[in-house]
């Protein structure tokens, strides 16, 4: 940019999920509590996948970086949002809104590709269970972890930097909680085809390509699971994804709903709304439906809670 088109603001407004004052204090505990549950459900998650020596597999150890996002992903979010709940200005500076969005973009496009690298891993685990440990090896693993953040920093960074090089020299209030790409292109007095242009491109190769990837591996589930004759090898079967596409059906349930609906139902209270399942109550409930559902995880909270200081030898 030239020097004559650099932002004359310094910092925004967030507008927050409701204007209503009496609403401010009920609803800053009960975010509070979600957030208290996400800390809580999602460092279980990674500890007990970091120290239990029977949750050394790949299934956990791609379970244990959904944990790792989920919990960045939220608190990127809400300790600010928090914070503005009891403050009369809910302002975020200029730098501080950059990170935010930069943060928001990053763990929502690595969460996406990790449920993409969840989806294959049951997939082998199913159709091919003698080749599983061979095909899906911790090199394959680290591996498809590593690709997941360099692409997920990659549209951050990008996206994030196409944004912030607009100029804001007008308005400065942004109609949501957070510091997300509409409401910052709806306020910018610059062209924004460049930044729309960066945000469309990198969300929709993330989003099509992990939704191919989840599609083709549950078709192919699918399949595996109805060649089982006995009903109790495929309750077997089924059971080993169960977890996985409960979530998946929530995320891209949401995103589907906020990206696809038509234009003239389109609204950014609508947006709040979505954007508050995505970005604080499915992180919340994440751990809560692979630990509820799941007879490992149960059993490894077990031997975690009688006994903490054997649990840690193992790591």
């Amino acid at each position: 940019m030239a020097p004559g088109n650099l932002s004359q603001v310094t910092e925004f407004i967030l507008i927050g999920i409701s204007q209503y004052l009496e609403l401010q204090i009920p609803l800053f505990f009960v975010f509070l509590v979600i957030y208290g549950l996400t800390l809580a459900g999602n460092l279980s998650i990674i500890t007990l996948t970091s120290v239990d020596s029977r949750l050394q597999t790949p299934m956990y150890f791609f379970l244990r970086h959904l944990a790792i996002i989920n919990l960045g992903n939220s608190t990127v979010i809400a300790p600010k949002m928090l914070v503005n709940f009891l403050v009369s200005k809910k302002s975020i500076s200029y730098y501080g809104c950059a990170v935010q969005l930069g943060g928001f973009i990053g763990f929502t496009a690595a969460e996406i590709l990790m449920l993409a690298a969840m989806a294959y891993d049951r997939y082998v685990a199913i159709c091919s269970p003698l080749l599983y440990l061979v095909i899906v090896s911790p090199q394959i693993c680290l591996l498809l972890a590593s690709l997941a953040y360099f692409f997920s920093l990659t549209t951050a960074l990008t996206v994030s930097s196409c944004v912030f090089s607009m100029s804001y020299c007008s308005s400065n209030i942004i109609n949501h909680f957070y510091c997300d790409n509409i409401p910052l292109l709806e306020l910018s007095c610059s062209d924004t085809y460049i930044p729309e242009t960066a945000v469309f491109t990198f969300s929709g190769i993330n989003l099509i390509f992990s939704m191919i990837v989840v599609l083709i591996s549950y078709f192919n589930i699918i399949l595996a699971i109805l060649r089982i004759r006995s009903s109790e090898g495929r309750q077997k079967a089924f059971s080993t994804c169960a977890s996985h596409m409960m979530v998946v059906t929530i995320f891209y349930g949401t995103l589907l709903f906020m990206y696809l609906q038509p234009r003239t139902n389109h609204s950014l209270d609508t947006d709040k709304m979505a954007s508050v399942f995505y970005t604080l109550v499915i992180p919340m409930l994440n751990p809560l439906i692979y630990s509820l559902r799941n007879k490992d995880v149960k059993e490894a909270l077990k031997r975690f809670w009688d006994n903490p200081c054997q649990s840690i030898k193992l790591m």
